[in-house]
């Protein structure tokens, strides 16, 4: 069983930058695909990255070039650097892992496991 743990959330301007970090529990994290996702009151769960185990990664297309994810199993984190926020950006973030072997997933189904999210909030 693996848990996630989220940090790095806050308040930013608009055009300012956050540094989302996840930690994994266990010893084998370096075979799980990671993605971020992001829920803002009122909607549904929505896809935000994700990086495979070798490294590859996905974006959706609202922050295609603004976001980056990273991973580094050595620490079993990983990471999302957020760039040029905007207010629509404002939501809780999650963590998720993927144990399967399969391709990355895109969809909250994909994920095995969730952390309890960071609240990121971007004033305008």
């Amino acid at each position: 069983q693996v848990q996630l743990v989220e940090s790095g959330g806050g308040w930013v301007q608009a055009g300012g930058s956050l540094r989302l970090s996840c930690a994994a529990s266990g010893r084998t994290f370096s075979i799980y695909a990671m993605g971020w996702f992001r829920q803002a009151p009122g909607k549904e769960r929505e896809f935000v990255a994700a990086i495979s185990r070798s490294g590859g990664s996905d974006y959706a297309d609202s922050v295609n070039g603004r976001f980056t994810i990273s991973r580094d199993n050595a620490k079993n984190t990983v990471y999302l650097q957020m760039n040029s926020l905007k207010p629509e950006d404002t939501a809780v973030y999650y963590c998720a892992a993927d144990r399967s072997l399969g391709p990355m997933p895109t969809t909250t189904f994909g994920y095995d496991y969730w952390g309890q999210g960071t609240q990121v909030t971007v004033s305008s």
